[in-house]
Formats: C-alpha cells, sequence, structure tokens
C-alpha cells in the first residue's frame, strides 16, 4: 500500500484549518465599501457573492453571520453552528457580568440617597407608587410652611397610610391599572403567602411575576427563579430557576445574583462565582462578602481578591448611610438598612 506523503497530510490538515476559519473570515468581509458606489455591501457566508446589506438575511441568533437568501442560511447552519453557540454564549456573559448601574430601585426620591439593598431598608407606598428609604419613612413630616403633621401619613404625597385591608387593595388595584411594576411585583408576593387579605394563590403569583419582570422588575424575575427551584407552583426545574435569576441579575437583584455564585461554586466554576459575588458586594450584599472570605480562607480566592471585595462593600456603605437611617434602624428592628 502506498503511504500518503507528509507534504499531502500537511495540505490536508492546512485546509481543515482553513474551512474550521470560514466563519471568522467572514466576519471580515462582512461590510465593504466599493470605490465607485456610495453604498455597503457584504459578502454571504455560504456562497460568497456580494449584496446589499439591506437585502442580507442574518443568523437570527449571534446577529453577526449574513447571507443572500433563507437557503444559504440553511445550507450553512451546520458549518456555523459551533461559531454561532460560542458568539452567543459570548454574548450571554457580557450581558451578564456587566455591573448595574446600582440597586434596581435607585434613589430615595425624597433624601436623594442611594436605597439600600436590604428589604428591610426601604418601603414601597401604594398610594403615589414611590420606593422610600426607612429613614425618611420613620422621620417627622412636615407640611410647606415646616410645621410637624400627623407621622401616619406617606412622606412623599402625604395620604394617609390605609385604614384597612380594602383600603390597601383598592391603591393595589389602581397601581396596577397604572402599570406600576413594583406594585405588580408586591401583589405576586401577597398572593404567594396569602398576606393584606389576599388569599394564598401560587398561580396568580406567577402571573403578576411575570407581569412586573416583562415592566423590568427585577424582584419579580427573582421570585419566579425561587419558584422554580423550589416547586412552588410549578414544577421543579433548575435550568429554569437559573434563566429566571439571571434575568433578575441582569436587572440588578443582589439575591438572585448571589444564588448564582452560589450555584457556580457547586458546579466549580469559581472564577465565575468570584465575578457574581464581586458584582453582589457592589451591590450590597453582605451574603456574597462572606462567601468570598470563605473561598480565600479555603485557598479559592486571593488575598487581593478579599481585599478588592471588602473595599467594594465599604464604598457600597458609604453610599447608603445616613444619620436619619441609624436612628430609624435604632428604634426599630424592622429599619436595618444593612
Amino acid at each position: 500500500m502506498t503511504s500518503t506523503p507528509d507534504s499531502c497530510k500537511d495540505g490536508a490538515s492546512k485546509l481543515s484549518k482553513i474551512n474550521d476559519g470560514v466563519c471568522e473570515m467572514n466576519d471580515m468581509l462582512q461590510n465593504i465599501s466599493t470605490e465607485d458606489k456610495d453604498i455597503v455591501v457584504s459578502i454571504c457566508a455560504n456562497c460568497g457573492k456580494e449584496n446589499s446589506t439591506d437585502n442580507m438575511n442574518i443568523c437570527n441568533k449571534c446577529n453577526q453571520v449574513k447571507y443572500c437568501n433563507a437557503a444559504c442560511k440553511k445550507k450553512h447552519r451546520s458549518k456555523h453552528k459551533k461559531q454561532c453557540d460560542r458568539r452567543v454564549a459570548e454574548l450571554h456573559d457580557e450581558k451578564l457580568f456587566k455591573q448595574p448601574p446600582s440597586q434596581q430601585h435607585g434613589d430615595c426620591p425624597i433624601c436623594f440617597l442611594r436605597l439600600p439593598a436590604l428589604e428591610s431598608g426601604y418601603r414601597y407606598h401604594a398610594c403615589c407608587g414611590k420606593v422610600i428609604c426607612s429613614g425618611c419613612v420613620y422621620a417627622p413630616v412636615y407640611d410647606n410652611q415646616g410645621n410637624k403633621v400627623d407621622s401616619q401619613k406617606c412622606p412623599y404625597c402625604r395620604t394617609p397610610w390605609p385604614s384597612s385591608e380594602e383600603e390597601l387593595q383598592e391603591r393595589y388595584k389602581n397601581r396596577v391599572k397604572a402599570g406600576d411594576p413594583q406594585a405588580l411585583n408586591n401583589l405576586g408576593v401577597y398572593y404567594k403567602h396569602g398576606r393584606q387579605g389576599f388569599p394564598q394563590d401560587y398561580t396568580k403569583a406567577l402571573a403578576y411575576w411575570h407581569r412586573a419582570g416583562e415592566l423590568g422588575n427585577a424582584e419579580a424575575f427573582a421570585s419566579i427563579g425561587f419558584a422554580y427551584y423550589n416547586g412552588k407552583g410549578v414544577e421543579v426545574d433548575e435550568t429554569k430557576a437559573k434563566h429566571y435569576h439571571e434575568l433578575a441579575a441582569i436587572g440588578g437583584d443582589t439575591l438572585s445574583r448571589y444564588y448564582l455564585g452560589i450555584m457556580e461554586v457547586k458546579a466549580d466554576n469559581l472564577d465565575r462565582a468570584m465575578k457574581h459575588h464581586m458584582i453582589s458586594i457592589r451591590s450590597g450584599c453582605d451574603g456574597s462578602l462572606e462567601m468570598i472570605k470563605d473561598m480565600y480562607s479555603k485557598g479559592y480566592a486571593t488575598k487581593e481578591d478579599y481585599t478588592k471585595a471588602l473595599r467594594a462593600y465599604q464604598e457600597y456603605l458609604v453610599d447608603i448611610k445616613s444619620p436619619q437611617r441609624d436612628k430609624a434602624a435604632a428604634t426599630y428592628e424592622n429599619c436595618r438598612y444593612y
């Protein structure tokens, strides 16, 4: 039998590499300006034909590779799949590990300080739909002449607190009609636990959370994630649980970010876990600070990692601390804000 010459083997190897790099080469040829025409043309990843960018059929997963028509797109699918999946994963991670601007509620509308991540550090008011820090909720309320008014009023809109569950329910109905995502999220919580006169109903809770999440409420996505993880109103599905926790984390929910970090530690993805916990710490999660401390004690994180985490949490405390919030926390146990 005649053996294959080394030169042929080398040629076959090079040809294989060229085929593997077809998609990468296409990225370089996607947009080419012609010298004689002021138009932009693109190269079909399958047949190599030029076409106007406006007429190209784009891969709807990675939004990068272009084709002259649907037939070419279908023919090239098997060659493109590996690169496409890799790029989709990269885009997802870019979005997932981007630091949210702040805790999702932003700043207190009265003192203009950053709202704390801890739930007991702020209150939602169904009268005006404002999320107000615990310090301003329990601070003395004054009228526009500087006189103290009844403390049982909303510090923002001066509406008296609801005197009954029926009145509270009516206010929530009005906020839901206005499309208030925080009101929708809170109703989901009330239906989950059967509180504030609402019957326990997991189906309704999930429906309200889905509506709230679609309107941008990250807490709602977190609640859906926990529902799938614990099998409350739905069957246990850890894949879906992780999906909704990722949506919540992208929206700025610190608790979901913390749990994603724990999931990655369990999966032995320590680099990803570290990224999640650092983002969570910058958003005010002391649980993530403890996790990095534990990782450091076990040799999974460096001293520099732990020092960086401590500094990030200290910066968060500087942003949220105020004498009024301290006073409220010292007076009322349910007003702790860190």
